[in-house]
């Protein structure tokens, strides 16, 4: 076999699959009305016949084609570029401002609007004291 040729183990990739549902092989036994052992021996075999690959299909929720063509390259790359856009997403998510500038804006806003109702109760505090010494 050269280092070129990738084997076609459809055991492992069944059970590659069956790991990546987060299913024990406790749980496929169940769904195939077999044993746990029975499901060790089916993922260490290299080929199975296809009567048994659609019933291991179905069980797993993929279909036949899923398995045959099953590959840790394209799952890897699956979630690398979906890793890669969401961190894409993130650097989209800056700052434009300076909070600490807002916050003084704010302030100095606050304090003139506070200035101001001061001013206007002064004024209408003159204006009671004048009505009450023209009486």
């Amino acid at each position: 076999m050269s280092t070129l040729t990738k084997p076609n183990h459809i055991g492992r990739k069944i059970s590659r699959i069956r790991e990546l549902r987060d299913m024990k092989q406790e749980a496929l036994a169940q769904a195939l009305g077999t044993n746990q052992q029975a499901i060790s021996a089916l993922e260490n075999s290299e080929t199975i016949d296809e009567a048994k690959l659609v019933e291991v299909a179905k069980a797993l929720g993929v279909t036949v084609e899923a398995i045959k063509s099953f590959s840790e390259e394209g799952v890897i790359n699956y979630f690398n570029t979906f890793n890669d856009s969401d961190n894409n997403f993130n650097s989209y998510n800056t700052c434009t401002f300076n909070p600490l500038d807002k916050l003084m804006e704010t302030v100095e806003e606050n304090k003139n609007l506070y200035e101001r109702l001061l001013k206007a109760e002064q004024d209408k505090i003159e204006y009671l004291e004048k009505l009450l010494k023209a009486k």
